[in-house]
């Protein structure tokens, strides 16, 4: 907590109105943004990709459009229910528009990044979609490759991302092992669609050996994947739990959120490290899955991702778990509870 307090710097202030709106862009009065774990890394300056401050923080946001410029694209108009797209606005985009997120009662986002908001999803929920399901996607499907029938160890379930892995691994027909460190989060994370869960936590609050109990519940013969998105001494004994030729999917850190110094200040003094001998002798496939840099460098990744996202959605078979709802005059607690990781699945803010 202490470093987190002395990272972030955030300060709410009273914007001016638009000075002028684009024949394409969007005005949006911001119902609901999500609080994502890229929030807390650009804010504390650990995002490889970082606005130039000042910004507003807030990745992804929903809410109703207040204007159209004159050539926005048909299918959107004022009153309309609608998502960003957090690739192509906001914070982590690299266009005129990177200055808009959702932490604020509007943003401006050009047409091509807004979208009305499919299957009757709410604000908080919508907000919630693009960024942990297509990271889901990406990294269990595109990376993972995934087939039905095979076993899934999910690490750091109860996360926005990682339940969102729970769930596209079971639509996918995959048997899910979740894994956490609280009881109580895991029931819910069970209750939403894993298989199995299994808590990790030692007495001592690291990491407890947890590789039998893994192994008979994949039927003795260890999980086809793991998908890791904590890293630090988790993923040693998650690579144990792997079957000879598995998958181990390279999700991010956030067990070890300081392993960079952010941009400008090049350095990982705690780098995670995976043993070679074991990938070696358990013909282990190490698989980064950075998805917005994948998309950069293979575009077409992401109308297949889209579409399928899509579909799940409008069929009734996805939705967002939101556990967490804060004003944004407490984005200071919302940003520390997503830090603790005190909700099961995703936090969100409102205007």
């Amino acid at each position: 907590m202490d470093a987190l307090d002395h990272h972030v710097h955030l300060e709410p202030q009273d914007a001016p109105d638009p000075a002028t709106l684009g024949p394409h862009d969007v005005l949006i009065a911001v119902r609901s943004a999500s609080v994502g774990w890229v929030d807390l890394l650009m804010t504390s300056g650990q995002y490889q990709h970082m606005p130039h401050p000042p910004y507003v923080p807030g990745l992804e946001y929903a809410g109703e459009i207040l204007h159209v410029g004159a050539a926005v694209r048909a299918g959107l108009k004022v009153g309309d229910a609608v998502l960003s797209d957090g690739l192509q606005t906001g914070p982590r985009s690299g266009g005129a528009h990177q200055g808009w997120g959702g932490f604020a009662s509007y943003a401006v986002a050009p047409d091509f990044a807004v979208h009305p908001i499919p299957g009757g999803l709410s604000f908080d929920e919508a907000c919630n979609l693009l960024g942990n399901y297509e990271t889901a996607i990406h990294g269990l499907l595109a990376r993972g490759r995934i087939q039905p029938g095979e076993t899934v160890l999910v690490l750091g379930a109860s996360g926005a991302t990682g339940l969102a892995a729970v769930h596209v691994a079971r639509l996918s027909g995959a048997t899910v092992i979740a894994t956490g460190r609280s009881d109580a989060k895991l029931a819910v994370v069970q209750a939403q669609g894993a298989h199995h869960v299994v808590n990790t936590r030692a007495e001592d609050g690291g990491v407890r050996p947890f590789r039998d109990d893994v192994r008979a519940l994949a039927g003795g013969r260890g999980v086809d994947v793991v998908w890791d998105a904590v890293g630090g001494d988790l993923s040693l004994e998650a690579l144990r739990c792997l079957r000879f030729g598995g998958r181990f999917l390279i999700m991010g850190w956030a067990g070890t959120p300081f392993v960079a110094r952010g941009k400008g200040q090049r350095g990982a003094p705690n780098a995670n490290v995976l043993p070679t001998n074991l990938l070696m002798m358990k013909g282990i496939d190490v698989l980064g899955c950075p998805t917005v840099i994948g998309t950069e460098h293979d575009p077409a990744l992401r109308p297949p991702r889209l579409e399928r996202l899509w579909r799940w959605v409008v069929d009734g078979d996805l939705r967002p778990l939101v556990s967490g709802v804060f004003p944004l005059s407490d984005h200071a607690s919302a940003l520390h509870a997503k830090w603790r990781g005190d909700a099961v699945g995703a936090l969100v803010v409102r205007p």
